[in-house]
């Protein structure tokens, strides 16, 4: 029975990890990884992996190390920093495995002792309580693990340590490429297996035997070696011993056993092969012949015998310092190819007598010596003869070596090609490439389009309209239908009034004024005569602002006495209202005395606190307000203040207790000690003046703010930096600019297009943001800021997305994403506009390092000739992107004065008819880098702890996320920045933890000579405070003083954090406790799109529920009756309306339908009073916005998909933001929390990445892998409103302690170069070389994409290897007939190029349509028809979604699916017809790649090609010349050029180039080119240990059963990733049939119908959700 229950709960715990597995989300790992983002292996998973590989053969033990540091060191280059756990328990599973045993063992010594990998052994099991500890300490980002094992109780090992990892919060990755969600669970406890212990007993006297023999020490493969073979054979001798007993007393024999004569032959052939290994170099062993015999059933049970040997031995191997055991070849104990090639000679071949060569021979004598001393029950005899036994040792086999020289390879070569971009690329390169001869039958069957257009009637050469053409027009520029204008104007009136929420900036009319000398805005000298009109203009501004003040001080006059006497009431109540009156003020006589009245109230206030409370502890609340008061009036009115005002400043410093800052302002006799003593304890704040203005004064600390104007900026006064991006844009220079969030770095962008607007009417900005949200907002900007006269047909403003555009080629702004402006940049045809860009502004570069896209950004970077600014606030690597962007401008300077066309002497991009000086101007090449780092508020750190069901912040000093180690070897992170509280507790600790600290008192804050006598205290001082800190702490660390820095470190650290067991129940009452602080409005951060919008509907539904408590018992019952009356009353209406029609003459009628009206608005009114929602229980502000303004933001979203639930949140003052909301619902909850009336949005992380949303507080509220360095920043950012808040809060909810201190001290990522290069690009490139309207300037372009990568930057080699891929390619579009041997494109280039977006699956469809397959697939329901059948659009679905729609499931889900109600699920293959074009496709650029790949070869860095790639243990050497037999059997050198030589250990061959999913394992690993680049589209996926990856249907079962809920319930997808995925792969359809019938001539054709219907039906199939 117990049995049967553990077996259930092994089945449960399965069917488990099996549900949760199709819901894992496929993302990349390593985005953003950086050294403090730590994450765990789990190393017999990571073994399993590497033993499944399909090149890898059994008994290749220097392979499979090659494979597992191959993994290891892709990681590591990628930025992973991680361990790897080994468990002991896990041992117990491959007890039936036991040639794995001793590899495993050994992989775990060589881990250790020859890498600097962290390999952790000492946790018994994934349920013991060392594991849990080490989880919590240290909280790694995920654990990656194999989902299934080679046995059963593997797989149960391995679900165990999954479920454990939930459990602790711990996401888990599987192996095969999937990342598993986070479930709450507890684990269960699965006792362990002892050892067998007399084993080990014999194991450790035959290593101290060979001590004994040895006292020198060895290498670890001979004592393996001699003490594995002397264990096997005694075993093996006692075995048949007892075997004869058995047999004596039983009198039954089964068959002859080996004898032990055998065995020992067997053992002395082992000692011969690892001499070859001691001798021989990897080159040699590389060239092994591949036996394909196998061994006879006896030899392969002795041989498992002997692996449990080695794991013996390797399990006891006592690294002492007495004995010296070299280590290093841990990776290389045994080679079984070796071992059979060395068998099959001595069976078959012996008779030739080669010579085994000096060397070996000694190195085999004396291991076959050792061995014989160390087996002493018997004599094993001597060295040679090596076989004395006549029994064969491996099974016979008619072809028993395979022949590798026979693989039929492809041509090696290029075809020749004759273009003057490729000769401009690569010309230096071609003379020592091969090519191929005219008569080469690849070169002579190239393929004919003509044939296709011919036989179908299609002009496959015909120019296609491009994405700009396509894309939806959002308006019809040129229409002049009075409904059509009217729909503009309201467009542009939402828009400015979007603007508006955005920005309080007022509306500027841009007059063009020309270009104008740049002025240098530096000092200027006073002319030494004023003219007439000048002096005139001088006094009338005189006269004005006299008025003005005049005014200002009538306005003082009516308010002050309320003011005063509100202060006296109230003091807080009363300042708030003379701050608000300050704010609104503009004279500075005014503005003074109205602050020296809000002081001296304070000071009165001070005085009656103080005499009320005696000394108690003092609220210093109104100490801080007189403080505030202080620092206006001595900082920004010096010039106004006289003796008697510094008298009443001196008067307020001494009721606070600061006398020498009072006496250093004014000097006063002090009547007796005494009564100054009393006054100070009576009225002092108890600490020094420099302490109190740090640990309370922090948020109104003075910033250093530049007093003089700038004529350029008429809004504020700009920074120093903030100026010189001014400058750069006045003098056409580029920038790199990078900024914290909120600091102001995008003004210099509204500057630069301000700038181009007042130049002519000609000139373009484009500015390139992430995404179309942002797009948005940055539209709705412009539109508010600028607004100009422009000639009929232009705009100020335009925009181009992917979903729609309007004003796109019409505008002088352009707002865009990065793939739309590469189209245009790419379009041959849109050159001229192109030539119109002024300048290129990039917001949020630092998308250039991102997963997706990144190498977009690459493109346009280095194909504008214009002067640009990158924008960024989270760059690590700022100077090195800056030197590339350098070295681009650089190349377009050469290209410009080449090509004769010196910017200073041509007017850039005018039209015909155009001014021709429009335009005029110098450009500049140089690349500026502008760095700022100072936030303008603080943010302050707080934990959530939940107790008991009541929530509690503990505040987070930033220090406490640091260790020792870390400081020794980072130092503090560039922008870990402490506020001025948190400064004076890290003083205060580190004056705790030592007494004798010597810089104590130079530290002291009332000491520090930039505080000391300071009445105020300012931001920059605090800094310097800052630094010094610290500087002392790092100073203690470096000084051998780390034991007090650790525990200043250990106690700032917060107490322990208590959570709750389900965060997510608790998350309505974190945000009534924001409320209750008053810190909202607040923006709260999770990473699921799902829990982004449950949480916010969690907080509706606690308001709702808070009302309901609160309504009166009958208040309900109310209300439905007076909705019935309501109901009655509007019949009436409706009645008398009628009988009002028949009769309008009867005045009694007319006063009986004024009653009804009347009862009804009373109705009415009663009503929704009733319903009316309580101040308590909503978070909007109702004063926010007016009613009819709220109105028209609700009425925009009344027919989305989600307008209705967003509108019901707003009513909450709550909303949600996420990247599938329709543009308009992103809008409204934009604009709400904006302008103050939502107070609550829950967002993932699109809402960070450039969004203008700025609140008071930020909110972590979920934990996830992508959480990292990068979001954090860029979300944390947020919080703290520039004007508003004078500190911003960062909440971290249900996020584990360790978590947040990796996040607080990682550097964000460095940028690093993607791959640049693909087949799509490259044909798009080569079109606009071919086509484009100015040849010259298309080519410089091109040459500028491919010469320019990030990748390939300063880095020869790599350059090298993409000059030689940009020939693969185009030698694949010539073959496949997209180009011809001129560069020229031809046949269906227009429509691959189209769909560039899905490579490969573009090339193929293209390959699908010119065979003719779907025209023999789209035949109408009858001849004549054009109507298709539900089955022939199925199939076409079909086909498109094997092509266009490929989201795989983890193989796991696919052995035991549960039941699916509505969907299949799982995508069925391609049809057959297909499916054998796709497998001949895949066979042809197969074979060019492996051509390619066996060219590149030559770049491979061979040196490093025989080390091992993380350990770099060198197999290289001299090849033994003297042994006959190691020449002989090592001679296949034929067909092993472009694979590793490690790889080659197993027999693999350059024919293994072929074979679908080995590329990546088998590659030279320094050419850097991986499988990735082949455009292959391989019809089936297979996870690493060769089980299928079912697609995910969607599409197909969408086109069937049209219900998102089907997808969501059965084929396991998010609802808003399925729509986006739905709405791409509509698009999709859309593309190809306008496509289609563009390039076909005959309106009849089936192909183009056939896609017309399918794109109509399954458009309003969508259009329906």
């Amino acid at each position: 029975m117990d049995l049967e229950k553990y077996m259930m709960f092994l089945e449960d715990m399965s069917q488990l990890i099996l549900n949760e597995v199709p819901k894992a989300d496929y993302d990349s790992l390593f985005n953003d990884f950086v050294e403090s983002e730590f994450f765990l292996l789990d190393g017999d998973s990571l073994l399993i992996m590497c033993v499944c590989e399909k090149s890898l053969k059994q008994g290749q033990d220097l392979h499979f190390f090659y494979l597992v540091e191959r993994y290891l060191v892709d990681l590591i280059t990628k930025g992973g920093q991680f361990a790897v756990v080994f468990f002991k328990d896990a041992e117990n599973t491959y007890f039936n495995l036991p040639e794995l045993l001793p590899l495993r063992t050994a992989l775990i010594l060589h881990l250790q002792h020859n890498t600097n990998i962290d390999v952790r052994t000492d946790f018994s099991g994934c349920l013991s309580q060392e594991w849990e500890a080490f989880l919590e300490e240290s909280y790694p980002y995920f654990l990656i693990v194999a989902d299934e094992g080679l046995n059963n109780l593997q797989t149960h090992l391995f679900n165990f340590l999954i479920i454990q990892s939930w459990a602790l919060k711990i996401n888990a990755v599987l192996f095969a490429g999937q990342v598993a969600d986070v479930l709450r669970l507890y684990a269960y406890f699965m006792p362990s297996r002892h050892k067998n212990q007399m084993f080990f007993q014999k194991a450790h006297e035959t290593i101290s035997l060979l001590k004994q023999l040895w006292p020198e020490g060895s290498d670890i493969r001979r004592v393996l070696c001699v003490t594995s073979c002397s264990l096997s054979l005694r075993f093996y001798h006692q075995l048949l011993e007892s075997r004869s007993e058995t047999t004596a007393a039983h009198q039954q024999v089964e068959g002859k056993p080996l004898a032990l004569q055998e065995v020992e032959d067997l053992c002395k052939l082992h000692c011969l092969s690892v001499a070859f290994l001691l001798c021989l170099p990897l080159s040699q062993r590389a060239c092994t012949r591949f036996v394909t015999s196998h061994w006879i059933e006896d030899i392969q049970t002795f041989l498992k015998m002997k692996k449990c040997c080695d794991y013996f031995i390797l399990s006891d191997v006592n690294i002492s310092e007495s004995w010296n055991l070299d280590l290093t070849h841990l990776s290389d104990l045994s080679d079984e190819l070796l071992l059979k090639n060395i068998a099959f000679y001595y069976e078959n071949e012996n008779a030739q007598g080669l010579h085994l060569g000096n060397v070996i021979t000694k190195d085999y004598e004396h291991l076959w010596d050792t061995v014989s001393k160390l087996v002493r029950p018997f004599d094993v005899g001597k060295p040679f003869p090596l076989r004395t036994t006549k029994r064969p040792f491996l099974k016979k086999n008619p072809s028993p070596i395979k022949d590798t020289s026979m693989e039929k390879m492809p041509s090696l070569g290029f075809i020749p090609m004759s273009c003057q971009v490729v000769d401009n690329f690569v010309g230096d390169i071609l003379k020592d490439l091969p090519f191929l001869t005219s008569d080469d039958p690849v070169v002579t069957s190239l393929v004919k389009q003509k044939e296709f257009d011919e036989l179908v009637h299609w002009h496959s050469h015909k120019p296609l309209s491009d994405d700009y053409d396509r894309t939806k027009c959002q308006f019809n520029e040129k229409s002049r239908d009075p409904y059509y204008l009217r729909s503009v104007q309201k467009y542009h009136v939402f828009q400015r009034f979007y603007g508006n929420s955005l920005e309080s900036v007022s509306s500027k009319f841009v007059v063009t004024q020309g270009i104008k000398p740049r002025k240098f805005y530096g000092p200027t000298s006073k002319k030494t005569q004023e003219t007439k009109a000048e002096i005139i203009t001088r006094e009338n501004k005189k006269r004005l602002l006299a008025k003005e003040e005049e005014k200002e001080e009538k306005k003082w006059s009516v308010l002050s006495f309320s003011i005063e006497e509100e202060m006296k009431e109230d003091l807080n109540s009363g300042i708030k209202n003379l701050e608000d009156f300050l704010k609104s003020c503009k004279s500075s006589s005014v503005k003074f005395r109205v602050e020296m009245v809000g002081l001296t109230a304070c000071l009165k206030a001070w005085k009656e606190y103080c005499q009320s409370e005696g000394e108690t502890t003092k609220d210093l609340s109104i100490a801080v307000q007189m403080m505030k008061r202080i620092y206006s009036v001595v900082e920004k009115y010096p010039e106004l203040l006289q003796e008697a005002d510094r008298q009443v400043i001196a008067k307020c410093l001494r009721y606070l207790g600061f006398e020498e800052l009072a006496s250093s302002l004014h000097l006063t006799q002090v009547a007796g000690n005494v009564t100054k003593e009393k006054r100070k304890n009576k009225y002092s704040v108890g600490i020094g003046p420099a302490r109190f203005q740090l640990q309370y004064m922090g948020p109104y600390l003075l910033r250093d703010e530049r007093k003089d104007p700038d004529p350029r900026v008429q809004d504020f006064i700009p920074d120093t930096w903030q100026r010189e991006l001014l400058d750069v844009v006045d003098k056409n220079e580029s920038a790199v600019i990078v900024a914290p969030t909120s600091s102001g770095k995008t003004y210099a962008s509204y500057y630069c297009m301000e700038r181009v607007l007042r130049e002519g009417d000609d000139g373009v900005v484009v500015y390139v943001a992430p995404t179309k949200a942002l797009v948005n907002q940055v539209a709705a900007t412009v539109q508010n800021r600028f607004r100009k006269n422009l000639p009929d047909g232009e705009a100020l403003c335009g925009v181009f997305t992917r979903d729609y555009r309007h004003d796109a080629l019409n505008s002088q702004i352009l707002i865009t994403v990065p793939a739309c402006f590469e189209i245009l940049l790419l379009a041959p045809h849109r050159q001229a506009w192109v030539k119109r860009i002024r300048y290129v502004i990039f917001d949020e570069v630092h998308c250039l390092g991102g997963e997706i896209g990144a190498e977009i950004w690459e493109h346009l970077l280095v194909m504008i000739r214009c002067p640009f600014l990158a924008l960024s606030a989270t760059i690590s690597n700022p100077e090195h992107l800056t030197e590339w962007l350098q070295s681009v401008k650089r190349y377009w300077k050469q290209a410009d004065e080449r090509m004769g066309q010196n910017i200073a002497s041509r007017s850039v991009g005018c039209r015909p008819g155009s001014r021709k000086d429009c335009l005029l101007a110098k450009q500049s090449y140089r690349v500026r880098l502008v760095l700022y780092g100072e936030r303008y508020n603080d943010l302050e750190k707080h934990i959530c702890s939940v107790n008991n069901g009541v929530i509690s912040f503990n505040h987070f000093h930033p220090c406490a996320a640091l260790t020792t180690d870390h400081i020794e070897k980072y130092g503090f992170p560039s922008d870990l920045t402490l506020s001025p509280r948190e400064m004076v507790q890290l003083y205060d600790t580190m004056f705790h933890f030592w007494a004798g600290w010597p810089r104590a008192q130079e530290l002291c804050p009332e000491e520090f000579i930039h505080f000391k006598n300071k009445i105020v205290i300012k931001k920059s001082d605090t800094r310097k405070y800052e630094e010094s800190l610290k500087a002392e702490l790092t100073d203690w660390v470096k000084s051998g003083c780390v034991k007090q820095a650790r525990m200043v470190l250990k106690h700032l650290r917060p107490g322990s954090v208590i959570s709750s067991e389900n965060m997510a129940d608790m998350f309505p009452l974190l945000v009534e406790k924001l409320k209750q602080m008053e810190k909202l409005p607040a923006l709260f951060f999770l990473f699921k799109l799902g829990a982004v919008e449950e949480r916010a509907r969690s907080v509706k539904t606690f308001l709702e529920k808070k009302q309901q408590r609160k309504r009166p018992p009958k208040a309900d019952k109310e209300a439905h009756d007076m909705e019935n009356k309501l109901r009655k009353v509007r019949k009436s209406i409706e009645k008398q309306k009628t009988i009002d029609e028949k009769s309008l003459k009867k005045p009694r009628n007319m006063d009986q339908s004024l009653i009804h009206e009347a009862e009804h608005d009373n109705l009415l009114k009663v009503l929704e009073k009733n319903l009316e929602i309580p101040q308590d229980c909503t978070y909007a502000d109702q004063k926010a916005l007016d009613a009819q303004t709220l109105q028209t933001v609700f009425d925009r979203v009344k027919l989305t998909r989600k307008g209705a639930e967003l509108k019901a949140l707003a009513a909450r003052g709550v909303g949600y933001h996420h990247s599938s909301l329709n543009f308009k619902e992103k809008q409204l909850v934009e604009i709400l929390f904006r302008k103050g009336f939502i107070r609550v949005v829950t967002a993932t992380g699109t809402l960070a990445l450039g969004i203008n949303m700025p609140c008071k507080s930020v909110v972590f509220a979920q934990n996830s892998i992508y959480l990292d360095a990068l979001n954090y920043r860029q979300m944390s950012g947020r919080a703290g409103r520039r004007g508003q808040d004078l500190l911003g809060d960062v909440y971290f909810f249900d996020i584990p302690l360790p978590k947040i201190e990796k996040l607080i001290k990682s550097n964000v990522p460095q940028l690093r170069g993607q791959f640049p290069l693909s087949i799509s690009l490259v044909l798009r490139l080569m079109l606009l070389a071919s086509k484009g309207d100015d040849p010259g300037d298309a080519q410089a372009k091109v040459l500028s994409v491919l010469k320019h990568s990030l990748l390939s930057f300063k880095q020869p080699r790599t350059l090298e290897m993409l000059k030689l891929y940009f020939l693969f390619a185009l030698q694949f579009l010539v073959k496949e007939g997209y180009l011809d041997r001129e560069g020229n494109p031809v046949g269906f280039a227009g429509l691959v190029s189209h769909l560039h977006y899905h490579e490969p699956s573009n090339l193929v469809f293209v390959s699908f349509l010119v065979r003719g397959l779907f025209h023999n697939l789209c035949q109408p329901t009858r001849k004549g028809s054009k109507l298709f059948s539900q089955d022939v659009m199925e199939k076409l679905v079909l086909v498109l979604a094997n092509l266009f729609g490929r989201t795989y499931f983890p193989a796991k889900f696919h052995e035991s699916p549960p039941k699916f109600y509505q969907s299949k699920v799982f995508l069925e293959d391609l049809p057959k017809d297909f499916k054998d074009a796709l497998d001949q496709y895949n066979k042809n650029v197969t074979e060019d790649f492996a051509s390619f790949l066996m060219i590149v070869s030559r770049l491979a860095d061979m040196k490093q090609e025989y080390q091992l790639p993380l350990s770099h243990t060198d197999f290289s050497g001299e090849e033994c010349e003297d042994s006959q037999l190691a020449s002989y059997l090592m001679s296949c050198k034929e067909g092993r050029v472009a694979i590793s030589p490690f790889v080659c250990l197993s027999g693999n061959s350059d024919g293994d180039l072929l074979c679908p999913g080995t590329l990546d394992h088998v590659t030279l690993r320094t050419i850097g080119i991986s499988s990735s680049q082949a455009p292959v589209l391989c019809p089936q996926r297979f996870d690493n240990q060769g089980r299928k990856m079912p697609l995910n249907a969607y599409a197909l079962d969408f086109y069937k059963h049209g219900s998102l809920t089907g997808l969501v319930q059965d084929n396991r997808m998010n609802e808003g990733l399925a729509y986006q995925l739905l709405k791409d792969f509509a698009l999709t359809i859309q593309s190809i049939s306008v496509s289609l019938r563009e390039l076909c001539v005959n309106e009849e054709d089936n192909v183009v119908l056939a896609f017309e219907q399918l794109s109509k039906s399954f458009l309003e199939k969508f259009n329906k959700i």
